[in-house]
Order: structure tokens, then sequence, then C-alpha cells
């Protein structure tokens, strides 16, 4: 699960002015490995200049299209989609790590529930593949989308949405909310913020009538739309929640102090793929994740900030503290799971399990 295998593209479209959607290939020998979830991601790889440049970018087709594609939105500053936005083209080969990420539940035909999501811009991506897959998997069940964007210029899948919306009539509500183009319904102007969740709960979709919410967007958006459907009495457990990397929050590790007469290094042990590797790291100066790469160990990662849970892994042995978490339910972590590219050692011996974390 750790390895990238070499994928060619098999069609790249334009979905929008800055976003591109792009297929790949897969080989007879790989559809096991790349058999995914609705709601995981892909990790990219590639060689810009002298840069290695990895992302990760959100599926977006249903299970059951047996199709791996994904969106890339041209982000400003954005290295890799700026790249992709301009250059990328079918027959082209990128470095592929197989599906990953948790932005899901389990799917039941003999169910029927009412989902809603709340997204914005790119983060329509993750959740196209969960009302695709869910209203095809689970027929009884219904699904509201919430879906913010500045006009409809920038709606990233406004046509399969469309073509969503025609095949499930009484099973897909959509409601799309612009911050920069009037609609009839003032309701649905302005952005996706705690206030406009609160009067759409009031007014369009009783809390009561949700059982499960997804959510994926900007962090402000996401904090401000988990807060409204708990503040109305929403379980917390039943909000699922995905933050997109374009809007990763600036962090800098502040170092703790440490005693006078304790031990400044820490014996690293990580086990992948099988594998064991020790190395020994001091306490408070790099993650876990940047002392092992400088170990030479192929770790795997993509965002280094928290967000996109590819470098998750398994606390065996040991105590690390995280700077931040944008990635893990409370359960996992609870469960010793740990973002390595946030984890601090705190204890003189570490271990650490990417295996487990599949």
């Amino acid at each position: 699960m750790s390895k990238f295998y070499p994928l060619t593209v098999s069609t790249v479209r334009q979905e929008t002015r800055d976003t591109i959607s792009v297929t790949f290939e897969v080989p007879v020998e790989l559809a096991e490995a790349f058999a995914y979830q609705q709601g995981q991601h892909l990790t990219l790889r590639t060689q810009i200049g002298e840069d290695d440049v990895r992302r990760s970018y959100s599926i977006c087709s249903a299970v059951q299209d047996k199709c791996l594609r994904v969106a890339i939105k041209r982000t400003t500053g954005g290295l890799f989609s700026s790249w992709a936005n301009a250059n990328l083209k079918a027959g082209h080969q990128l470095e592929v790590m197989p599906p990953m990420g948790h932005f899901n539940v389990p799917l039941d035909p003999s169910q029927g529930r009412h989902y809603a999501a709340f997204a914005a811009g790119s983060g329509i991506t993750p959740i196209l593949s969960i009302i695709k897959t869910t209203l095809m998997t689970e027929p009884n069940s219904t699904f509201t989308l919430y879906y913010g964007n500045r006009a409809s210029s920038s709606v990233i899948f406004r046509d399969e949405l469309g073509e969503l919306k025609d095949t499930y009539l009484e099973r897909l509500n959509i409601v799309y909310v612009m911050s920069r183009e009037q609609q009839d319904i003032e309701l649905f102007n302005g952005r996706i913020t705690k206030e406009k969740v609160e009067q759409l709960l009031k007014h369009w979709t009783p809390v009561e009538d949700i059982d499960v919410a997804f959510i994926c967007g900007p962090e402000d958006m996401m904090l401000g739309v988990s807060a409204a459907l708990q503040e109305a009495g929403m379980p917390k457990e039943n909000i699922k929640v995905e933050l997109f990397a374009a809007s990763i929050p600036k962090h800098q590790h502040k170092p703790r102090v440490l005693d006078a007469d304790a031990r400044h290094d820490t014996e690293v042990t990580v086990i992948l793929d099988g594998n064991a590797t020790t190395f020994t790291m001091e306490k408070e100066k790099e993650s876990l994740l940047d002392a092992g790469l400088k170990a030479g160990i192929d770790m795997r990662y993509s965002c280094k900030g928290g967000v996109c849970s590819t470098c998750r892994c398994k606390v065996v042995d040991g105590k690390v503290e995280m700077d931040v978490n944008y990635a893990l339910e409370d359960y996992e972590v609870a469960r010793g799971f740990v973002l390595s590219c946030q984890s601090f050692p705190v204890t003189d011996k570490v271990v650490v399990d990417f295996d487990q974390a599949e």
C-alpha cells in the first residue's frame, strides 16, 4: 500500500476554467490494489523541475463506475495543480499510490437513510463520489446537497450533477448557494457559513431528518457547518468532515521545553511493508515523518499539513504528541493512530506501524 505505481492518464477533461478531471488506466494486475471506496483519495507524484512533488486529490467517480477519476483545481501558487492544468494530457504517466481515506460510512442496500452534504468549490469532488455510490447502493435512501460557489460558471461537475438530478428526481435534492451571483431565493445567496446553515436547517432541511452529514471545504466553512449541525442536535459521530488541502492553515511547530536531565533523543522504529527500520532522532527538532525521510525510509506522505491522512500510522509503543489533526476521527486517535507529519516523540522509544493503518 505504501508503493507508488506508474499509471497512464486515459483522459483529461476541462470541467471549469481552472479545474480538470483526470482518468487513469488501471492494469488488470493492479485492479485489486486500486479498488476504492466512495470518498477516498489518491496521492499523485511527479517530478517538476528538480522537485519531487506529491499531492492528494479526491476520487470523484462512483464505486460502481469502476473508473479511477480525480479532479484537480488550479490554486494560486499551487505547483502541482498549476502544472497539471497546463500540461497533463492523455498518455502521460504519473506515479500513483493506492486509494486511502475514511471519508465515508458503511452502506447497506436494505436501509433507507437521508444523507446531507455541504460542499464548497472543489470540495464537491469526494461528495460526488459519495452521492453517486450511495444512491446506487441504497435504493431507499435520499440525499440533499448544499453546494457553495461564487457563480454558476465556477460550479465543478455542473452537467454531471444535473444528469444525476434527472436520474434521481425524487431522491436527490441539490441546492446551489452563490456568493457572487444573485438568486431568486435570498437564503441561497452568500457563503455557506454557520449562520447560513442554521437558517437552512430551520427553513429547508430539519436536522432531525438527517441521518448522516458530510462536509468538505475550507476550514472556516467546515467548522461553521459542523458547529451548526451539533448545536441543532446532531451527534458529532454522525458528521463526517474532509478539509481540502488547498486551505491547509499555516502551522509552525513550537518545541516543548525539556527537563534538564531528560534525554533529548528518541529511538524510533518504523514498521512499513513488513520491514522494521530503527533510527535515532531529536525529540523536538522535527516530526517523525521528516526524521524518517532523512533516515532514508520511503515513508508515505502528501500534504505534510495534517489534512490528507496519507501519513497515517499507529503508535504501538511509546508516546507522541500531534501538533494538528484535520484528518483523523476521535475514535482513531483513541486507538493509537497518528499523523506522522504532525507527530513528535515524547518518550525515549517509539514504535510506529504503517501496516496497521490500512
